[in-house]
Parts: C-alpha cells; sequence; structure tokens
C-alpha cells in the first residue's frame, strides 16, 4: 500500500495571510460560477423528484427517499390506485419528467445521460471550488474580473469533460442494468445483491494505491507541485482535465455508489456529495479509510441477508 507523506498532503490554501481585496473578489466570481451551474444540477434534480413524488411510492427509489412520501398527493393508495389518479389528475409529461421508459429507446438515452451529467454538476463542481479559486489566484488573474470567468470556465470545462465521460460510461452501465432486470423502472437495484457487491467493491477501492494517488492529487494539485507559467486557453483546459482526472481516480467508486442506493436517490445524492467534498478537502488518511470498512460493512451485511447467511 502506498504510504502517504506528511509534506504530501498539505492542502490547496489560498488563505494563507490577509487576501487582498482582488484575490477576494475573484473567490466570490469563482464560487458565484461553479455554485451557479451546481445548481443547475440540483434544479434538474429537485424537478425530477418533484415530479415523481406526487404519485410514486418514493421509498421503491431506495433508503431515506421514503421522507418524501409526507408530499405523495395519494399516500396510502396501492400503485394500481396511484397509475389509475395519476392518469385522470396529472399531465403525463409531468409524472414522467426526466425518466426513461421502461423499454429504452435513443431518446431515453440522452435522458439518462442528462440526468448523469446533471449529477455530476451537483456532486463534483462543490469540492473543486478551492482548487479552482487557488489556481486562479496563483495565475494572476484575479487582477481583472473577465481574468478571472475566463480562467476558471476553462478549467471546470476540462474537469467536467471527465465527468461527461463518466456520465456516459455510467449510463451504459445502467441500461445493461435495465435490460438485465437488475435495475427498477424507479432505477433503484432490483436485488441486494447488486447493492451489496457494489458496495463491498466501492468499500474495497478505498484502500488501493490508486484511491490514495488520487486523493493526494486532489489534496495537493499537480500545478502546485510543478509551477505553471502563463497559462493559454488550451493549457487551461489541460490542467481541468489533469484535475478531472484526479478527482476521477478519487471519486468514481463512491459515484457508483448511486447504483447500491437508487440512482435518483437525492438523500444519498447530497450526502455522498458531502463526503466527497469533506474527503477531497480535509487531508485525512484515517476519513477514507473509516469510510472504506463503513461500506464493506454496509455491502457484506446486505449480501449475507440476501443469501440467507443470517438464518
Amino acid at each position: 500500500m502506498t504510504a502517504i507523506s506528511k509534506t504530501e498532503t498539505a492542502p490547496v490554501n489560498p488563505d494563507s495571510g490577509a487576501l487582498p481585496a482582488s484575490s477576494r473578489k475573484a473567490r466570490v466570481l469563482v464560487i458565484l460560477l461553479a455554485g451557479s451551474l451546481a445548481l443547475v444540477g440540483w434544479a434538474y434534480l429537485a424537478a425530477m423528484v418533484a415530479d415523481m413524488v406526487p404519485v410514486m411510492d418514493m421509498t421503491e427509489a431506495g433508503p431515506g427517499m421514503g421522507l418524501f412520501n409526507a408530499f405523495n398527493l395519494f399516500a396510502g393508495l396501492s400503485a394500481e390506485a396511484r397509475a389509475a389518479l395519476a392518469v385522470l389528475c396529472l399531465p403525463g409529461e409531468v409524472a414522467t419528467f426526466g425518466m426513461p421508459a421502461e423499454t429504452w429507446g435513443a431518446s431515453d438515452f440522452g435522458i439518462v445521460f442528462l440526468m448523469w451529467l446533471m449529477m455530476t454538476l451537483a456532486m463534483m463542481l462543490p469540492s473543486a471550488v478551492p482548487v479552482i479559486d487557488a489556481f486562479v489566484s496563483r495565475t494572476g488573474a484575479s487582477a481583472r474580473s473577465g481574468a478571472v470567468l475566463s480562467t476558471a470556465a476553462f478549467l471546470i470545462a476540462g474537469y467536467l469533460s471527465v465527468w461527461a465521460a463518466y456520465a456516459l460510461v455510467a449510463t451504459l452501465a445502467q441500461w445493461g442494468l435495465t435490460l438485465a432486470g437488475m435495475m427498477s423502472p424507479m432505477m433503484a437495484p432490483a436485488s441486494l445483491v447488486l447493492s451489496g457487491t457494489t458496495l463491498v467493491a466501492a468499500g474495497l477501492y478505498q484502500f488501493t494505491p490508486a484511491k490514495q494517488a488520487c486523493l493526494v492529487r486532489c489534496w495537493v494539485p499537480r500545478w502546485q507541485i510543478a509551477g505553471s507559467g502563463r497559462p493559454t486557453f488550451v493549457s487551461l483546459y489541460g490542467e481541468g482535465v489533469a484535475q478531472g482526472l484526479a478527482c476521477f481516480g478519487c471519486c468514481w467508486a463512491l459515484m457508483t455508489v448511486m447504483f447500491a442506493v437508487g440512482v435518483m436517490n437525492i438523500v444519498w445524492i447530497a450526502l455522498l456529495g458531502i463526503i466527497m467534498i469533506v474527503e477531497k478537502n480535509i487531508p485525512s488518511s484515517l476519513l477514507y479509510r473509516a469510510i472504506g470498512v463503513f461500506l464493506l460493512v454496509w455491502g457484506g451485511f446486505l449480501i449475507a441477508v440476501a443469501t440467507g447467511m443470517l438464518g
């Protein structure tokens, strides 16, 4: 297992001493840009959930989602009664916004890809704000608002390119699992075995050298060690891709936990987003190992239940 030295784990810290007014302004602009994009993701996901709540039993969407049944117009009715009332009382497009058909067509691939892309905006961008802010400050772009926004925009574009590729792979994986009958129409796992094995795999990855190496690069970005000359738009995009790859190596397994808890489980989208923000910005070997242990225990328990090992 790769040892993580203390000298490598000094976090990105643009706050060494009092920030000049230009740097404070740059930070606000970076937060506004990244926050606006993340808000787009959250708004899209919230709209999906809002359209599901009135007509569906939200417990079917995964653990924790039953909380939303308090807002269900047809709570307590059977699934058949809810479906009938939905047809009579609600426009069809409202009840299905952002949801793929049970049998996927070409448009359903696009719908699911867009959903995963919105998830990456909501979950991954907030955790990257400190790195983007530090890079903007390092390049001296903070002197001009236009330079701040263009620098941050190209960094974010490169960063999100990596996660867009992940969204495509996740879409294909969801399609395959749906065809195999392992995902329900509510985009939740259809068996405890799928949930358990996904959680165990994610837990094991927490202890791999790849996870540790990529996590270190989230704590200490490549450019913080190598330095950077005067950036061009191409080099900024490249730095965004490089940081996106480090973030992907750190977080892809945690993102994939969504297949275990329900793809549209907005409760776990929020929880995992918070976990990744903390893990990527607070250097601690104890934290990522504790997350791994939790996932292994949870996944092992689900597998034991599914296979009857607990009697």
